[in-house]
């Protein structure tokens, strides 16, 4: 994957994740085929025809309303036998009209009922939107697609499927709408042969909310989950526009290679949203407890259990981190066990869907919440967009103490450090890259020592100066309160303040302190 352009953040983020437009990280149900035009390789039909259900279960229809053609029932008979004759043993249908009324009845759409794909052919887009658009036909399509059907297209057939659509036009494309096949986008075809780039992004910069997807001929984006793959000869090209606070960005994603979608749909949004002001001081409430990961000394956890309460603490432990498998066994229960404390509630939730009131209520009296290790993206997945993020802030409010370890200490400042889905050595990815905020104006960092992690935390705050970078190394923790940082632990803590003009970092060994508010020692 070719990163042709990345601009530096100068700014934070725009939003609280509480504040967030919900995007479901499981990505979107069925699968989505936006092929780029030209004379499409056999692996690309091959994959859509996998998909329909192979020759045994596939039934698919044929939508050639793109084409002029189309109105003639020769041309049309052309089209179905074509395709019967390069994938003999298949169902083909084939479905046109015109008619707006006919197009929103339900004997015209009882094909789309019973199939398994749909082929939404080339020509002009304009010609599927006055057809189609807001009719029985977008409904069944949307509707195939949540019983985990195919709906693929080429040409128009790619620009229809996105609300946001380029109808027409190079140096002054016209905007229209199409089906909100893939929200958040915007897709364009023959992309590198026709050099649609500054077309694309023109468009992208008087839609803000949306990224670009640019397929090349003879190329094919497959779209299932949140995984976006690409087939065929050529390349796609997933794009960002400039706006007043970040540049442009274009990725090239060349055939065989992967993105992720949900990614590109957060970064999208979040571009869209103002952004924060800067921090004007570190103060939170209650208290938090980052620990940057491996053992957790006893006197960590002991003075975690003091703060919550001592063995009257009801804590509860947020597992979301963990991938499925290693949900609901934190091993620090066990801990807590040891050291007295018997009212431990776990949080188990990985999806926005399984933030119930049920689990909730576990969080209504809550002394003290203990994040557990894992990928601090799979907490913003967890919790973006739903109650539990306030709920979280209540524990402190009501004088309580969060903890965490590497991931559950990550995630506890307004920055994230490391936070992609496709891998940890990548830092603060965009669309993944804000926090829950216990602690404001902070980026943590997590195995500093142990991972060499120093160069990294100074280049993200030389770029961020009003964010307090905290390395943390293993075994050790940072405990703030109103603003003021201790240090436990067997190792050392790295703080890099940029506010005052230097970029030098700062040690603390255990038992110093540290004042975020001022930038000093006390």
């Amino acid at each position: 994957m070719l990163v042709r352009a990345l601009g530096l953040f100068l700014v934070l983020p725009a939003m609280l994740v509480a504040q967030a437009t919900p995007i479901d990280p499981a990505g979107l149900p069925g699968t989505r085929i936006l092929a780029g035009g030209g004379k499409m390789p056999a692996a690309v039909y091959e994959h859509f025809l996998t998909l329909a259900g192979g020759k045994e279960k596939a039934r698919i229809v044929l939508i050639p309303t793109a084409s002029g053609r189309a109105d003639d029932a020769a041309e049309r008979d052309k089209t179905l036998q074509r395709w019967r004759t390069d994938h003999p043993g298949f169902t083909f249908e084939l479905l046109h009209t015109r008619d707006r009324a006919l197009a929103d009845s339900e004997p015209f759409c009882a094909p789309l009922r019973t199939a398994t794909a749909v082929w939404i052919g080339g020509g002009v887009q304009k010609n599927l939107a006055e057809a189609y658009l807001g009719t029985r036909v977008e409904r069944e399509l949307l509707a195939l697609l949540a019983r985990g059907g195919v709906v693929g297209g080429t040409s128009a057939g790619t620009a229809i499927q996105t609300r946001t659509m380029i109808e027409s036009g190079k140096e002054d494309p016209i905007v229209a709408t199409g089906f909100d096949l893939v929200p958040f986008a915007i897709s364009d075809q023959h992309f590198t042969q026709r050099q649609r780039l500054p077309r694309l992004l023109q468009v992208l910069g008087e839609h803000p909310g949306h990224f670009g997807i640019g397929v090349d001929e003879s190329t094919a984006v497959s779209i299932a989950g949140r995984t976006l793959s690409v087939l065929g000869n050529h390349k796609a090209h997933l794009v960002l526009g400039k706006t007043p606070t970040r540049d442009e960005r274009i990725v090239e994603v060349a055939a065989g290679q992967t993105a992720d979608l949900v990614t590109w749909q957060r970064t999208a949004r979040d571009r869209k949203s103002p952004p924060p002001a800067s921090p004007a001081d570190n103060k939170q409430q209650g208290t938090a407890i980052l620990v940057g990961g491996g053992r957790i000394p006893e006197a960590i956890a002991q003075r975690f259990v003091e703060l919550a309460g001592g063995k009257n603490a009801k804590v509860v432990l947020v597992t979301g981190a963990m991938p499925k498998e290693g949900r609901g066994n934190d091993p620090f229960a066990r801990v807590l066990q040891k050291l007295g404390v018997t009212d431990v509630r776990i949080l188990d939730c990985a999806h926005p869907g399984e933030v119930t009131p049920e689990q909730l209520h576990k969080l209504s009296d809550a002394t003290a919440l203990w994040f557990g290790g894992g990928r601090q993206w799979r907490l913003v997945d967890a919790f973006e967009g739903t109650p539990a993020i306030a709920a979280f802030h209540a524990v402190l409010a009501r004088g309580g103490v969060v903890g965490g370890s590497s991931a559950g200490a990550t995630i506890q400042g307004e920055l994230l450090v490391r936070g992609n889905p496709l891998g940890n050595t990548e830092m603060w990815c965009e669309g993944y890259d804000r926090g829950f905020a216990f602690v404001p104006g902070v980026a943590v960092d997590q195995h500093f020592l142990a991972r060499k992690r120093e160069a990294d935390l100074t280049t993200l705050v030389a770029q961020f100066p009003a964010t307090i970078g905290l390395g943390i190394d293993e075994g050790t923790a940072a405990v703030v309160r109103d603003g003021m940082l201790e240090v436990l632990g067997d190792s050392k803590l790295a703080v890099v303040d940029a506010r005052d003009g230097s970029s030098e970092t700062t040690w603390l060994a255990a038992g110093e302190r540290w004042n975020l508010t001022l930038g000093k020692r006390p």
